[in-house]
């Protein structure tokens, strides 16, 4: 078995792309997750580059630098547990995240930071903003019911953080983007 780590592999149609280019080199029956895919047969050196080559033409990178694998599998758990889960976990996200992964949590942090540029927080808190924009669009929770879901002490918190990310208000960014539907739909 041989685990191969991919570079901006974020999404279910990342995972189908992935899917599509190892059939192409005949390489079926692997298992596929967000940034990892674990291949039964051992990969010969031209499929390996072939591979690289196409995941490339699709925005994706095949990784062999372990700290930015490192890095890839933290964005990946982050991005799961924000997006994907039905619940953020009750604990700690440093504890959840050294859990996940299996190293100290220092570690992961100076890991991170040295690669990205920004810390393992920024990170969260940027995927944290992505996913509230997209429950004010979807209009079914209350401020209050996206707070509470999102893990925030309040709905003052997520304001004050959704402002200082955005630039605007929860409240506005909604109105604003209804708007463009609207006139959208209008034309």
């Amino acid at each position: 078995m041989q685990i191969l780590h991919i570079k901006y592999m974020v999404s279910l149609r990342c995972k189908m792309m992935v899917k599509e280019e190892l059939n192409k080199l005949d390489l079926h029956g692997a298992t596929i997750n967000l940034g990892t895919v674990k291949i039964r047969e051992e990969l010969s050196e031209s499929k390996r580059e072939q591979l690289k080559e196409n995941l490339l033409k699709i925005g994706l990178e095949l990784m062999d630098d372990k700290k930015s694998i490192l890095v890839e599998k933290i964005k990946n758990v982050i991005i799961e547990m924000v997006h994907y889960s039905e619940e953020l976990p009750k604990e700690n996200y440093s504890y959840y995240i050294s859990q996940k992964l299996g190293y100290d949590y220092t570690y992961l942090a100076n890991v991170f930071s040295e690669v990205k540029g920004i810390t393992i927080q920024q990170f969260i808190i940027n995927n944290k903003i992505e996913k509230i924009k997209e429950l004010l669009l979807y209009d079914e929770l209350s401020l209050s019911e996206i707070a509470f879901q999102m893990h925030y002490s309040s709905v003052a918190h997520l304001s004050n953080q959704f402002k200082k990310n955005t630039g605007l208000c929860p409240s506005f960014y909604k109105n604003k983007k209804e708007k463009r539907l609207e006139n959208h739909e209008n034309l």
